[in-house]
């Protein structure tokens, strides 16, 4: 009998490894976490399984707006990515916030947070969150970065044109912005 070409992959090492960090999930609260995510928000494992991922939002407001946004989206298409600020929950950095890519996959796109997969990345060594800003300026914040227009960005977030011009002037004053593309490279940049 010939030798097995490769060995049996051992998916729980893979998953604790990964680069990135990683969250499996039922019903928004997390059932099983890697240790990229523990350094990424400073918590134990026993911190965060079982916790809803409310804990890991700078508000609930947030937490519940994102989640009706994504609903949708990971009905439709069964995975969902966005750039958003998350809050640290423990350590020396507790409570500070910082901009994230989160990433996710539906396992049942009929009911879409019934469980699912999530990748978390720490974009604050490229981008940090200077000013405070309110939760529906961060969401504006991160539709801005993503190019979208103001009639683009009122669809998304189920508000009007022009209350997502008075959020985005908000913004370029906090950052002492010239122009929206001057907005967007500050953002960017932190």
């Amino acid at each position: 009998m010939p030798p097995d070409p490769a060995p049996a992959a051992d998916y729980r090492l893979a998953f604790d490894l990964a680069p990135v960090g990683l969250v499996l999930s039922r019903h928004r609260t997390m059932v099983d976490c890697n240790q990229a995510v523990c350094d990424m928000f400073g918590a134990s494992r026993d911190q965060l399984v079982g916790q809803s991922f409310l804990i890991l939002y700078p508000s609930a407001d947030e937490f519940e707006r994102i989640g009706e946004r994504i609903t949708p989206i990971l009905n439709a298409k069964g995975h969902y990515s966005d750039e958003r600020v998350m809050k640290r929950v423990g350590g020396r950095f507790q409570g500070q916030t910082f901009w994230c890519h989160v990433t996710g996959r539906a396992l049942d796109r009929t009911d879409p947070h019934a469980a699912g997969i999530w990748s978390f990345e720490d974009l604050s060594s490229r981008r940090t969150v200077k000013a405070e800003l309110t939760a529906r300026e961060r969401e504006v914040a991160a539709l801005v970065m993503k190019g979208l227009t103001a009639k683009e960005t009122a669809k998304a977030l189920g508000i009007s044109p022009r209350t997502v011009e008075i959020y985005r002037a908000r913004l370029m004053r906090k950052y002492q912005a010239s122009s929206s593309v001057d907005l967007v490279q500050r953002l960017l940049t932190g």
